[in-house]
């Protein structure tokens, strides 16, 4: 199979269904944006940190791949015909969030209270994890600009908006995990 199918040399891609719009739509803007943050994700998981925040950070991203399958979606095409059986994209449900609340409540446990802003940084995994949470913040916002726009389950919104949560919970506790210094914000 080849990679390269030169549909899209006139700045035009096919959504799931194959209706075409312009690269800059704002349907990929969002799930392109999902797309950055799988692989942000996937740095985190490479980087020397217990296994399981590796294993939680793979479900994350098998969920990612999920988003961006609905969002790759357009609402008249979420059922496509395949011959006599009807495909359907997975759905997130909201057990997806409660795993990343209960996730962020066990790290939550040990960790010392925040009294100030912390600076991003610490280590190349604490790091990673800042920028992580940064991609998914802007996905979060293409995502409710995309929902502006056109139908977009509101489960996919919170999620993302816990996911960064997730993400900020997970800077810390490898923070407190391995040792780094967590600096404070401390304003002029």
């Amino acid at each position: 199979m080849k990679i390269y199918t030169k549909t899209g040399d006139a700045g035009e891609t096919s959504l799931f269904g194959g209706e075409r719009v312009k690269k800059y739509n704002q349907r990929l803007e969002a799930y392109g944006t999902i797309d950055e943050l799988n692989c942000h994700i996937g740095l985190i998981s490479v980087q020397n940190i217990p296994q399981n925040y590796k294993h939680e950070l793979v479900q994350i991203q098998n969920l990612l791949f999920t988003i961006g399958a609905m969002l790759a979606t357009p609402p008249s095409k979420e059922k496509l015909k395949s011959g006599e059986d009807r495909l359907q994209i997975e759905k997130l449900s909201d057990k997806d969030v409660l795993q990343l609340e209960y996730s962020m409540d066990h790290m939550n446990e040990v960790l010392p209270e925040m009294t100030h802003f912390i600076l991003p940084g610490g280590n190349s995994a604490v790091s990673f994890c800042h920028i992580a949470r940064t991609v998914c913040r802007r996905a979060e916002r293409m995502i409710v600009k995309l929902a502006d726009e056109e139908p977009v389950l509101p489960i996919i919104i919170t999620y993302i908006n816990r996911l960064s949560d997730y993400l900020f919970v997970l800077a810390r506790k490898l923070t407190f995990d391995q040792h780094a210094e967590e600096i404070k914000w401390i304003s002029r």
